[in-house]
């Protein structure tokens, strides 16, 4: 069987992610909370699996690769070091009138060519063709932000004029009357202490970058670290987004997965690469399609002040074209902040050359929440030759290895299911289902992307053995129930 190429709407993915128990909006009851969501029994598992194999490929099965948790709550001196203070900003404009409030790149951006009649306009991020973009651009509605366009060369006079930006109007209201942009501090502040008379002003963290440089000598130490090496980290982060949605694409409170890899700066060129190729790689070993996904390196105007190389691996989602994941040539901007920010030694001793250096880092960036909807939405498959919807998940990010269910609730079955499940569940993540039809059950565990289904039926009771269905292929055979852990272990590859 093929699967379909996946532009389905995001909201079917939202609605099956409710309905199975992934994700749910965060304090429903009351209304919600704008971009803050809650993971069910099947989405913790799943964003669990997540990060146990990023932390088994980048962190345990690596020898100079070590783990580390840093505080939310840091000195507010780090986020002025770092340069989050002073640069984490979004431009923000907004309209007189109908008082809406956006980022500059959510404007409708209007461009026309300086010398033709050709124009066009991005509307949220999608390209508003007509036959004329059709006929020179191809109508990719997965082209690049608004800037790829200011001062290009027009296609339709053949470069006798320029298309540059003509205007920029309200998203809601279409007005053009707008407040210049305004920059707009992302970090979420707060205040720590007994009271907020008394108390000091500190940010809740936006990455967590910034707690495995102010530990490196520690590390280095403790560790006895050698060059090269990396210290990784999952956590939580906070950024005060102007522009949320597209479900857990971006959202207010989010957990990244991140890996500072320590390197002498004249080797940092390798690393780079070197870090670029298995990052990419590793998604597709998550089972994600690699022609959905590519890498974008930036160009030198995008790249941050401190970064020397940068690369985007993206994929390309319902919306379009977006970033996963960021593995940057971060230089020694970090480290050599906070050395002057704190007056303390963060240098590492190359006993080759007899001298205390600044190592240079290469950052992998990646976000748990983009990597599951990457993994759902690659995933979703319907199936109309069969009449279900199906998340193919691989099976070791499956939350869901087999589901076990008695054929019907009587003569015995459901006492023996029940004895298969308890079996199963001392070796891997087992459901037991005994409500409703058949059918109905398969088609659930099709929804929460259950690999494995094991039913005990009629003929169980003759022979002692069950029917074991694949979730992909629909094919079903026999096993002996008491060979049923091994034979699962063995297709799980557990």
């Amino acid at each position: 069987m093929t699967r379909k190429q996946n532009n389905k709407p995001m909201d079917k993915l939202v609605s099956l992610c409710k309905r199975r128990g992934f994700i749910f909006q965060s304090s429903e009851i009351y209304g919600g909370i704008t971009s803050c969501w809650d993971y069910g029994p099947l989405g913790v598992e799943l964003k669990r699996n997540i990060k146990n194999i990023w932390w088994h490929d980048i962190v345990t099965s690596r020898a100079n690769v070590v783990g580390m948790d840093s505080s939310i709550l840091m000195h507010p001196k780090v986020w002025e070091a770092s340069g989050h203070v002073e640069y984490f900003h979004d431009p923000l404009i907004d309209c007189k009138n109908c008082k809406y409030r956006f980022r500059e790149d959510k404007a409708v951006h209007s461009f026309k060519c300086s010398s033709c009649p050709f124009n066009f306009k991005i509307n949220n991020g999608k390209i508003e063709v007509n036959d004329e973009f059709e006929k020179h651009f191809g109508g990719d509605l997965f082209a690049g932000e608004p800037e790829t366009y200011k001062n290009s060369d027009c296609p339709n006079c053949g470069g006798v004029g320029t298309v540059k930006l003509e205007r920029l109007n309200c998203p809601k209201c279409g007005s053009s009357e707008l407040s210049p942009p305004r920059q707009f501090n992302l970090m979420f502040k707060t205040h720590f202490g007994a009271s907020e008379e008394s108390a000091t002003e500190v940010y809740l963290r936006p990455e967590t970058a910034q707690g495995i440089f102010v530990n490196f000598d520690n590390i280095v130490t403790t560790a006895r670290a050698k060059l090269p090496f990396g210290i990784g980290q999952i956590g939580k982060a906070f950024r005060n987004e102007i522009v949320t949605g597209n479900f857990i694409f971006r959202s207010r409170e989010f957990e990244q997965m991140e890996l500072e890899f320590f390197v002498k700066s004249e080797e940092s060129a390798k690393w780079y690469k070197y870090w670029v190729n298995e990052r990419f790689d590793w998604y597709k070993r998550l089972g994600v399609r690699s022609d959905y996904l590519r890498l974008r390196q930036h160009a030198k105007e995008e790249l941050a002040h401190y970064a020397k190389s940068c690369t985007d691996i993206e994929y390309r989602f319902p919306f379009g074209w977006s970033e996963l994941e960021g593995i940057a040539d971060r230089q020694t901007f970090d480290l050599d902040q906070h050395i002057k920010a704190s007056g303390k030694k963060l240098s590492y001793f190359d006993s080759l050359s007899n001298n205390h250096i600044i190592p240079g880092v290469i950052e992998s960036s990646a976000g748990v929440d983009r990597t599951m909807l990457t993994i759902l939405t690659d995933a979703y498959w319907e199936d109309d030759e069969h009449d279900r919807v199906v998340l193919r998940l691989i099976p070791k990010v499956a939350p869901i290895k087999v589901v076990v269910l008695p054929l019907v609730n009587r003569d015995g079955m459901p006492e023996i299911a029940k004895a298969i499940f308890d079996d199963l569940r001392k070796h891997m993540a087992a459901f037991y289902d005994q409500g409703g039809s058949i059918g109905r059950r398969y088609r659930r565990q099709d929804e929460a992307g259950t690999p494995f289904g094991i039913t005990v039926d009629s003929q169980t009771l003759e022979d002692g053995t069950v029917t074991l269905r694949d979730r992909d292929s629909l094919e079903q055979i026999r096993i002996s129930k008491d060979n049923a852990v091994k034979v699962l272990q063995e297709k799980l590859a557990l």
